[in-house]
């Protein structure tokens, strides 16, 4: 969808004439026509003047002090209503207290429900508001880089660099919605538990130790990060690890610091092909960098067959006694002598995570891991305090910066961390290869549900919604390693060749902020194209008609593109529009067993790669190599031509409404750089295995079969008998050593966990084809010569017996 007619879908009425003139702006843009003569009284722009800069100019300035005006006085309005509201919300919950606690008089006064449900849509509208303001700065943000870039790439005046400061005077893009979303949060709570929130320890990690969880992350894009936010305070409140202190934005900030060895890799790789038993250690502080508590993790990786569960434990250290145990000058006994002193803690509980803190201390130590990659983010945790059930964490301006001391740069020295950086994000003041900032929030649903409950119905509507992208085993570890050491690391996570693809989907049902008393359906967020940019004969009102009359048309279009895209989702057909990842894994009206297109080409490069090695060195391998390769070729493109010969065109079915649009599904496949690979994980369970064995003993069987068959035949004695028997034992040898290799090929590929097609698609067709052939010729020859086998070739066969 074109950015001006995103805008006008998605504007809210009431604020129309506030957002920024997109149309009028890029009209601007058009300059008169001049004559020329010798082309036939032919016509074309005049070229940019300075004068024609400036009026630009001065128009975007304007439009600039509107937006900018707008977005400061609502966002006042909003902080106004908020205040005014939690004042109401804390005298009718006085006024609930009094009553529990109080006299008849007291409880005469007691709130009724209908109070609480107007507190409840107050509230509600509140936010609807707050996502309203986020949406109408992000639409008008958006507006201004895209008339920037039109501006620079059509007049060639480059204002891009100059509007950025002037951008920066009006900053109305930066507001921070973290300490409204909290504060909303706290309210809603309060209200919706009518005075009665739940009560628990919400430290950020005092007694929790091990967890255990059901983790699923997901990928959410700037635009839509506010909107994620409002949806799930209205079900679960903000996470708040001190409550008895005001919310500030370094209370939400988390750091880490995640070691390994820089020799070999190993468990950035055992964590990125996740081999039973892979381990990752970090170090994590909360808060900036006066953070006393360090909290030691190690994160172990379990199969699923092996009837445990991955496990993430941790045990806390000052901050001045890091070097010394990660050094082994202090021994575990002395980390834990305070805490056994105190008594706070079980034996059982502090020997445990003492043995816990030797593993460390060992593996540190013995494996020579030193600190290589940091990651910051800011967390906003949504959970009922003390009840881990239900708990979602949405991390934002996630930033991996380097902390090793490679490539003759000492960036830590012999500290744990390096003391350069705090959480002054988006730390400027690092050069550019020892930074890199992620371009979209992570989001990580944590379930602990009894066996075959299902999550609630509001958390399965949210991951299915278009404000999320699933990407499984995301790891802020692996991804941070792949992209800070380059030329160091080969083997990469399957999702960075998907960082280019822009991950925001049009809207697939009806989910999202609704205000009460309204009928509004979802968000209205949805896909803006950054790359497409709007034609001037594309939207562009008549010139000769009045600038009124044209704002009122513009007014008139845009809601009747509103109220369409509103009701899109209620026309005939399936609402739900699939993504790229989804029509991969489920492309209806297409044959999924043909379509044999792999998403990654890693192997594919892999191939390519021996082949050059087997180009180099010559010979019969290399012979051998492209004569395999020039076969697969060919196969290939026969099978191409067989399918599209047999192709049936594909009808409408019945139902289909007029005019309907008719969905397409294309492939793309992820290419890895030269010379790195793409792991593709792989879950491999002991039934896998079995299944191969299976296979391959089904082949024997068949086999054997044939062979029978063959040792049947020789009985007979005559020439056509013998003629069959040696046909059937050839392809029952041929079928032996062929199912031998294949067999072995398969248990490589499954102890390496390759994401390979192991899916046999010639053999069987093969093997069909030979038998068909050797019972063919046998009847034939049968039929041809009836019961005398000897009548052709029989005196040389009688004579070769004899």
């Amino acid at each position: 969808m074109r950015f001006g007619q995103q805008l006008r879908s998605s504007l809210i009425k009431d604020w129309y004439y506030n957002y920024i003139s997109y149309d009028e702006l890029k009209k601007s843009l058009r300059t008169d026509f001049e004559h020329i003569p010798q082309f036939n009284n032919g016509k074309k722009r005049k070229p940019w003047s300075e004068e024609d800069e400036k009026r630009f100019v001065k128009q975007l300035e304007d439009e600039l002090d509107k937006v900018y005006t707008f977005q400061k006085v609502k966002s006042s309005e909003i902080i106004r209503r908020i205040k005014a509201s939690e004042k109401e919300v804390n005298e009718t919950i006085e006024r609930t207290q009094a009553a529990l606690q109080g006299d008849d008089r007291a409880r005469a006064d007691q709130p009724t429900e209908d109070e609480y449900m107007l507190l409840e849509e107050d509230l509600s509208d509140i936010i609807a508001d707050v996502h309203d303001l986020a949406k109408f700065t992000q639409l008008n943000y958006t507006g201004f880089q895209k008339i920037i870039k039109k501006h620079d790439k059509q007049t060639h005046w480059h204002l891009r660099p100059v509007f950025a400061a002037r951008l920066n005077a009006r900053p109305f893009f930066k507001d921070d919605y973290d300490s409204t979303v909290v504060n909303l949060s706290k309210l809603y709570d309060n209200v919706r538990t009518r005075g009665s929130p739940v009560k628990g320890d919400s430290s950020a990690g005092g007694k929790q130790q091990n967890f255990i969880r059901q983790t699923t992350k997901y990928w959410v894009h700037q635009d839509n990060i506010t909107e994620l936010k409002l949806i799930i305070l209205k079900h679960l409140p903000v996470l708040v690890f001190n409550p008895s202190k005001e919310f500030e934005r370094k209370d939400s900030a988390i750091s880490s610091i995640y070691y390994d060895n820089t020799d070999t890799w190993e468990l950035y790789e055992g964590r990125l092909k996740k081999t039973e038993g892979a381990e990752a250690i970090r170090l994590r502080w909360y808060g900036g960098m006066e953070s006393d508590t360090i909290f030691v993790e190690r994160k172990t990786h379990r199969e699923d067959w092996t009837g445990e569960k991955s496990v993430k434990a941790r045990f806390a250290l000052k901050e001045k006694n890091v070097n010394a145990f990660l050094r082994g000058d202090m021994t575990t006994e002395q980390v834990f002598e305070k805490m056994r002193r105190d008594g706070k803690k079980s034996e059982a509980e502090i020997n445990d995570l003492e043995q816990l803190a030797k593993e460390v201390q060992f593996r540190v130590i013995d494996r020579k891991l030193v600190p290589v990659c940091r990651s910051f983010y800011n967390r906003t945790a949504f959970q009922l305090p003390g009840d881990a059930r239900v708990r979602i964490s949405l991390d934002t301006e996630l930033t991996m910066t380097r902390e090793d001391n490679l490539d003759g740069k000492r960036r830590c020295g012999d500290n744990w961390r390096r003391m350069d950086i705090g959480i002054d994000w988006p730390f400027s003041q690092l050069p550019k290869g020892d930074v890199e900032l992620f371009p979209y929030g992570v989001l990580e649903v944590k379930l602990q549900t009894a066996q075959g409950q299902e999550p609630p119905e509001w958390i399965r509507e949210l991951v299915a919604s278009h404000l999320v992208e699933a990407v499984p085993k995301f790891s802020k570890f692996i991804h941070g390693t792949a992209t800070m050491f380059p030329s160091r690391i080969n083997l990469l996570p399957f999702w960075m060749p998907q960082m280019d693809v822009d991950i925001r989907k049009p809207v697939s049902h009806k989910f999202g902020i609704e205000r009460p008393g309204h009928s509004t359906d979802a968000s209205t967020s949805a896909a803006l194209d950054d790359d497409s940019d709007d034609e001037f004969d594309n939207g562009d009102l008549p010139d000769d008609e009045d600038p009124n009359v044209q704002r009122l048309r513009a007014t008139r279009d845009a809601l009747e593109q509103h109220e369409r895209d509103r009701h899109l989702s209620n026309v005939n057909g399936d609402p739900n529009v699939l993504d790229e990842e989804e029509r991969l894994a489920h492309p209806k009206g297409l044959d999924t067993t043909e379509a044999d297109y792999p998403l990654y080409d890693s192997d594919a490069d892999e191939e390519e790669e021996a082949l050059a090695e087997a180009k180099r060195v010559g010979g019969w391998q290399y012979q051998w190599k492209l004569a395999k390769r020039h076969i697969g070729l060919v196969a290939d493109k026969a099978l191409d031509l067989v399918k599209s010969a047999t192709a049936v065109t594909p009808t409408a079915p019945t139902g289909t409404a007029p005019g309907a649009a008719v969905a397409t599904f294309s492939q793309k496949r992820f290419k890895a750089p030269k010379g790195k690979k793409i792991h593709v994980p792989v879950r491999v369970e002991p039934k896998v295995s079995f299944a191969a064995e299976r296979t391959f003993l089904a082949w024997l069987e068949f086999s054997i079969i044939l062979g029978s068959i063959a040792a049947t035949l020789l009985n007979f004695g005559d020439f056509i008998s013998m003629t069959a028997a040696i046909g059937f034992t050839l392809l029952a040898v041929i079928a032996l050593f062929y199912s031998m290799g294949i067999y072995l090929w398969r248990v490589s590929r499954i102890k390496q966990r390759r994401a390979v097609s192991y899916h046999d698609k010639w053999g069987p067709s093969v093997l069909c084809a030979g038998l068909v052939a050797c019972v063919s010729v046998a009847f034939v020859y049968r039929l041809k010569y009836g019961g005398d086998g000897d009548l052709k070739g029989g005196k040389k066969w009688e004579g070769a017996r004899l």
